[in-house]
């Protein structure tokens, strides 16, 4: 019931854009630990241990879990990390062709950012403290990048500027907080719920088989994902049409959802687990 009134109470107050917010993240986290090779298990180990010299202790570094929300808890900390707050997604658009150059102007975006931390992962010269900062923003970014309106808008900050409904609560709600937090974690509690039921019916191949591709590769599947699935659900069938004065996504649309964003948050846990066993592992 408690999380249930919070819920309910940020769908009415304004609210930043935190991709899956920690629910959403944390689950990504745990599939990946739960996936990697007991080499990068220990390698992640070690470098948590650099957490007093990443100096956050309002934003802890204790697990692979926290890691996975450090990025959006640091928004907090004002000047001193504000240099990545663009890091966090690609405002690719919808109605036009795809087109990842145009959104990665220097390499500030989503995914360009997630090759960085692989890259300074990978490099053990590296203080231990910035490993461990790029161990965070990857396991973060590789979240982010699996939530649709991270990857695509059509010039309205993925959704945050259209008005949206989610079920019968009208509220303050837009579209990309709707998909950020209540949708993700309505269909992370669906039965059969939590991060291992995620993964639990796939086998070896199929596994890897999700994992594969690249960031670009990714970054298309996602760009797609926002069009064909978040604002033509919102949109009435029409992803580039006019934008009513509220979209609706409704108890039906939802539940036809679900799924969906159940394979976002697998394909991202995979992924990660993947990025993290070839730097790590």
């Amino acid at each position: 019931m408690s999380r249930l009134l919070l819920i309910l109470l940020l769908l009415v107050l304004p609210t930043p854009a935190l991709a899956w917010w920690d629910y959403g993240h944390k689950t990504v986290a745990t599939i990946a630990s739960n996936q990697v090779s007991p080499k990068t298990r220990a390698a992640i180990r070690a470098l948590l241990r650099h957490e007093r010299a990443v100096a956050t202790p309002t934003c802890p570094l204790h697990t692979l879990e926290d890691a996975s929300y450090w990025p959006d808890c640091i928004k907090g900390l004002g000047a001193r990390f504000d240099y990545a707050f663009s890091w966090h997604y690609q405002n690719v658009d919808i109605c036009k062709p795809f087109d990842l150059m145009a959104a990665c102007k220097d390499g500030h975006c989503v995914s360009r950012q997630i090759d960085r931390a692989v890259k300074l992962l990978k490099d053990k010269k590296v203080p231990g403290h910035e490993r461990l900062m790029a161990l965070a923003f990857l396991t973060h970014f590789v979240g982010d990048l699996h939530m649709p309106l991270h990857a695509g808008d059509r010039g309205d900050r993925g959704g945050n500027d259209v008005k949206a409904a989610y079920g019968i609560v009208a509220g303050r709600v837009n579209l990309h907080l709707l998909w950020d937090g209540p949708l993700a974690e309505r269909a992370i509690t669906t039965p059969p719920a939590g991060p291992m039921a995620l993964v639990a019916a796939l086998n070896t191949a199929e596994r890897a088989q999700l994992a594969a591709g690249s960031t670009e590769d990714w970054s298309r599947e996602n760009w797609a994902l926002a069009r064909d699935t978040a604002f033509t659900v919102a949109l009435n069938g029409d992803p580039c049409g006019p934008v009513p004065a509220r979209a609706t996504v409704s108890n039906t649309d939802i539940e036809a959802l679900i799924p969906t964003v159940r394979g976002q948050i697998t394909k991202a846990g995979l992924r990660l687990a993947r990025l993290l066993d070839e730097a790590l592992g």
